[in-house]
């Protein structure tokens, strides 16, 4: 659930290929005419598509069931009676529901000057909506669906569902929903500073601080513990820099919940499910089996708590040729302390604590572990990222730390609430960028 004005146009220089109007690229070939579908539970169908305007949007998502495919198989979910979705949703007094009218007011019709993006769900507007008490208005963000999009109304209803239930300082709240006929909209608080993505990734926005930073993965790790510790434990599977949000104080919060699963009951040990993510943040195990865990999200934080490190994506196809996995790339570097400054992001300017960084890259080496057991739980994560915060071995001995610069002001407008352009994976293409990887010790020596 991601905004950014238009992410098409403005990234052009430093994002890669996506087509966020839902036309499919073929990874290989970095071509929109003719793409080879994959549905990963049941082989490859070669499909051919229409060529569609794409934009420079990042092609490391990479959809293995055709557009066309996904929206016949929820025809009957997108269109159910009165009678189906009061027993779809599930009754609770945390979110209001509102009528299509009146969010179309909040949004001035939905007026493009409204617009804080899009993504393969549909249009995000910034709104104002009445307080419930009569107190003022309250700005939110209302993301109204795609009738024809890639996230379907079950993807809707799970939306409303989790984050319907489910709260937490590190959770964007969701404020209510509307569904009238075949409208589906959402309405979110607003978060002012957009995604973590733009933040890190974006050229015009000044850079992070190390504290920041360490504050973002500390929140984003308890959003994560918070669902996996739930009394009926949640599991993400959609993990990624353009799926945390910042408020103004750059507090990160988890959204876009349309690919959220509940986690394995009883004695089962995980959720067979069918492939679906973004490719460069899955865990390989997953992606070859389709059986998905909590520890599926643990791999996910390590791409992200690695993206934080470097300043680099997931994946970037601009990139020389044994650097375009960032995983494949940094790993050999994570347990090397004399060669572990090589990776760190260069915006940072020395300025980050060397213990801080070696604790960090320890903890993301033990997440991307290709064995899911040795992974650590994300409580544990949690506890091993919180001293990192008051560690102030700065790098550059020249540079002297100032009390609150560790906030830095955002020189760009609102970014995203989005990042929902996700594709269904390729197993064959996620598993071949991961095989390289090797398995690393057993977890509990992140703590030392």
């Amino acid at each position: 659930m991601g905004y950014t004005k238009d992410q098409r146009i403005e990234d052009h220089e430093d994002r890669m290929c996506s087509c966020w109007e839902g036309s499919l690229v073929n990874f290989w070939s970095r071509s929109c005419k003719e793409e080879t579908v994959i549905d990963a539970t049941k082989g490859a169908k070669p499909v051919r598509t229409p060529s569609q305007p794409h934009s420079p949007a990042s092609l490391n998502k990479l959809n293995v069931s055709s557009h066309r495919a996904l929206l016949d198989s929820s025809k009957g979910a997108s269109t159910p009676s009165v009678q189906t979705l009061k027993n779809e949703l599930l009754q609770n007094s945390n979110v209001r529901v509102f009528t299509y009218n009146e969010l179309k007011a909040a949004t001035r019709n939905f007026r493009a000057d409204s617009t804080l993006g899009q993504g393969g769900f549909g249009i995000v507007y910034k709104g104002w909506i009445d307080e419930v008490d009569g107190a003022g208005f309250k700005v939110v963000a209302v993301k109204v669906l795609n009738q024809d999009g890639l996230q379907g109304h079950r993807e809707w209803l799970a939306e409303v569902n989790y984050l319907g239930q489910l709260r937490h300082a590190h959770l964007v709240k969701l404020m209510g929903y509307s569904c009238e006929d075949e409208h589906r909209l959402l309405v979110y608080e607003y978060m002012s500073r957009g995604s973590l993505e733009n933040h890190l990734f974006r050229k015009s926005t000044l850079p992070l601080s190390w504290l920041t930073r360490m504050n973002i993965a500390i929140g984003a790790a308890k959003g994560l513990a918070f669902l996996h510790g739930s009394e009926r434990p949640v599991i993400y599977r959609d993990f990624k820099t353009s799926n945390i949000l910042l408020d103004s104080d750059y507090t990160a919060k988890l959204s876009d919940f349309g690919l959220a699963k509940d986690g394995p009951e009883g004695d089962k040990s995980h959720v067979s499910t069918r492939i679906m993510g973004t490719y460069g943040y899955a865990a390989p195990e997953y992606v070859m089996t389709g059986h998905l865990t909590a520890r599926s999200d643990v791999y996910s934080f390590g791409v992200v708590l690695l993206e934080l490190l470097t300043g680099r994506r997931s994946m970037d196809k601009k990139r020389p040729a044994g650097e375009q996995n960032l995983v494949e790339w940094a790993y050999p570097y994570l347990r090397d302390k004399r060669k572990l400054f090589q990776i760190v992001d260069p915006r940072l300017d020395g300025q980050y604590s060397v213990r801080g960084l070696q604790k960090a890259a320890s903890l993301a080496y033990h997440c991307l572990s290709h064995n899911p057991k040795a992974r650590p739980l994300m409580s544990d994560v949690v506890e091993t990222l919180k001293p990192l915060q008051n560690m102030r071995d700065m790098a550059n001995a020249s540079s002297t730390y100032v009390p609150g610069s560790d906030v830095v002001e955002s020189a760009t407008k609102h970014v995203s609430l989005n990042g929902s352009n996700t594709r269904q994976l390729s197993a064959r293409s996620v598993s071949k960028a991961n095989e390289r990887i090797p398995p690393s010790p057993i977890a509990n020596e992140v703590a030392k």
